[in-house]
């Protein structure tokens, strides 16, 4: 017998994934936990008791919202959910001002202005399942509620989409609605454009998963929906998802799993929904039965990781329940927005997504560079190890923990990536893919969060980054597979402690370790790490980061090479080696061991003189770095 979280996960766990009705269960084993949850009145959703940073009936009334990515596609596909009537009450409820649990009045970039947008699409998707089961009085208060997105300004980013789309809901339903506004939006969403398919969240924001899972997802909804009425921009729409996905397609392993990289990373299979809204809107490119794969992977990586409570229901953080890697808004209730993955259900079982046969992934170069990302994707063959090597970006934000989400020198799908869970000394910083740095004895670390400049040459990425006004770091990655190598020039004007990280590996034991002068080494069942010291660090150590600092493993350990750096002009260089396994393939010991007397020189062309280094990068250009 199982009971609880063991029940839940193994009915999930055990879905093969290959059907479009394995896809229903699918939902239906991630919403039936949620039913005891519901408010009285249906009209709010309370999965956890943690907070946001807006208040609980605000966070309650987002869970309601978000289930209905999922629900709205099982209906349009001719399906049918038990919750659906909970849900009408829920709206007639949550829009009626004289009833106890009423939405509330939105303000200025308020989160229910994010929640509109379900709606939106449900108005133009399913009028006969959301709008005609409601008597006259309540389709008013619908259309008021959502009206308030008209009234109230959003973020200047990927939020204008949430006003598109409850515009296009009234527009389809012949509802008033504001034409200046919807084309506004529109139209600053091309200033967010940065050519190739891709966009940054915003006027210098970021290039993550919100061009993927948010502005081509909502395009692609846009482009499906308003193909008649506006079929340029629809087209344009469909074009731009076209030129991404032959770059995006790199961000996914063989197994399923996805690059953990940037931030709202609790959202989880929402990884894969650009693709579900690619299929959906019909996009020319990859056969049906590639984009098929890579949903349904992806779904079945998730799903075999442990992302629920003990009754079922989604978790916040990763690839395990995990608070310190979230966002200030990651509310109880914000993971299911991983529901929009499930689009394709809004496909009958004729549909080519479903007849198609599944196939693998098509052959992807090993090494893709992506400039307006500011990445460069590495693929490792026998491993299936995917690595995003980062030349950072010129600009910042607020959000939580930004330099561990945007700045490390690379992102892994075989290690994951660490945020800190304190600022003091190397175990609480989790410097893992970093140069980390503090000022002599103090063990307060500072690393890179945002660049003077920032370029890519190939396979070689630099940047300059400056942690206090008289600290300059110059920075060369040379990005490669199962070793990389990281060169940096740091002029300083004050003593420092440096500490130059590799790979975080998840330990359970104690692992088979090898640390010395020359660098450290390190082997459990989840692959191995290793970092050795080229130039200029003096020792190497096994740092044990604090527990639940690694989105993929909740305890570490982390290869670390240190060097203590007087006034002046310094220069440090390290080969940084990566692989991971689900089993060792030889003694553990060995394999630590062995990796340390390795040479990168298999996989990266590196030299280094006396006064200079020389790379050659993948296209055979020489790079030539001076040592002054």
């Amino acid at each position: 017998m199982y009971s609880g979280n063991e029940a839940a996960a193994s009915r999930i766990q055990d879905n093969p994934l290959v059907t479009r009705q394995d896809l229903v269960l699918a939902l239906e084993q991630l919403t039936a936990p949620l039913r005891p949850l519901y408010s009285p009145g249906g009209a709010r959703l309370k999965t956890g008791k943690t907070g946001a940073g807006y208040p609980a009936a605000v966070a309650e009334m987002e869970g309601f919202s978000r289930v209905l990515w999922g629900l709205v596609p099982l209906l349009m596909g001719g399906g049918n959910s038990g919750l659906w009537d909970l849900v009408l009450d829920g709206i007639r409820h949550g829009t009626d001002p004289s009833h106890a649990e009423y939405w509330g009045e939105a303000g200025d970039y308020d989160q229910r202005l994010v929640e509109m947008a379900v709606f939106g699409f449900a108005l133009a998707a399913i009028p006969e399942r959301i709008w005609t089961p409601l008597a006259p009085e309540e389709q008013e208060h619908l259309y008021r509620w959502l009206d308030q997105i008209n009234l109230h300004p959003c973020y200047d980013c990927n939020w204008l989409f949430f006003n598109v789309l409850v515009n296009a809901g009234f527009r389809r339903l012949g509802l008033p609605y504001d034409a200046e506004q919807l084309e506004n939006n529109l139209r600053r969403m091309d200033d967010f454009y940065l050519g190739d398919g891709w966009y940054s969240d915003g006027i210098d924001g970021h290039s993550d998963y919100y061009v993927p899972f948010a502005i081509h997802y909502y395009g692609l909804l846009y482009a499906k929906l308003m193909e008649r009425e506006d079929p340029e921009r629809s087209h344009l729409f469909k074009e731009r998802a076209r030129l991404f996905a032959a770059g995006f397609i790199a961000w996914f392993a063989p197994d399923g799993s996805a690059l953990p990289y940037g931030r709202s990373l609790a959202y989880r299979f929402a990884q894969s929904a650009f693709w579900s809204a690619y299929a959906y809107a019909g996009v020319e490119g990859f056969p049906a039965g590639v984009i098929k794969g890579l949903v349904l992977r992806n779904l079945r990586w998730w799903f075999g990781q442990p992302i629920f409570d003990e009754d079922g229901v989604l978790t916040i953080g990763y690839a395990y329940p995990n608070l310190v890697m979230a966002e200030n808004y990651n509310a109880p209730g914000s993971p299911y927005w991983a529901l929009k993955t499930f689009l394709p259900l809004a496909f009958g079982g004729e549909h080519p997504f479903w007849k198609e046969a599944e196939l693998p992934l098509p052959d992807i170069p090993a090494i893709t560079v992506q400039q307006p990302a500011h990445l460069v994707i590495v693929r490792e063959p026998g491993s299936g190890h995917v690595a995003a090597f980062n030349s950072g970006h010129l600009h910042s934000n607020e959000h939580t923990h930004t330099s561990a989400k945007y700045e490390k020198f690379v992102y892994s799908t075989g290690f994951g990536f660490s945020v800190p869970r304190a600022e003091w000394g190397l175990a609480q910083g989790a410097y893992d893919s970093m140069l980390a740095l503090s000022e002599g004895g103090d063990n307060l670390y500072r690393v890179r969060r945002r660049n003077l400049e920032s370029e890519i040459m190939d396979n070689v990425l630099r940047a300059v980054w400056r942690p206090w006004a008289d600290v300059e770091v110059r920075s060369w990655i040379v990005a490669g597979l199962p070793w990389h190598i990281r060169i940096h020039r740091i002029g300083t004007g004050r003593a420092l402690d440096a500490a130059e990280g590799g790979f975080a590996l998840g330990r359970e034991t104690e692992p088979d370790q090898l640390a010395g002068m020359a660098g450290a080494a390190v082997t459990t069942a989840w692959g191995t790490s290793g970092i050795k010291g080229l130039l200029g660090y003096v020792k190497a150590e096994l740092v044990r980061p604090n527990a639940n600092t690694n989105l993929l493993r909740p305890r570490t350990v982390l290869p670390t090479l240190t060097a203590s750096l007087a006034p002046g002009i310094h220069w440090l260089a390290s080969a940084v080696y990566g692989y991971p396994s689900n089993a060792a393939k030889c003694r553990l010991s060995e394999q630590a061991a062995g990796i340390l007397k390795q040479s990168p020189e298999h996989n990266l062309h590196v030299a280094f003189g006396e006064q200079t280094v020389t790379v050659l990068t993948n296209t055979g250009r020489e790079i030539v770095i001076r040592l002054a």
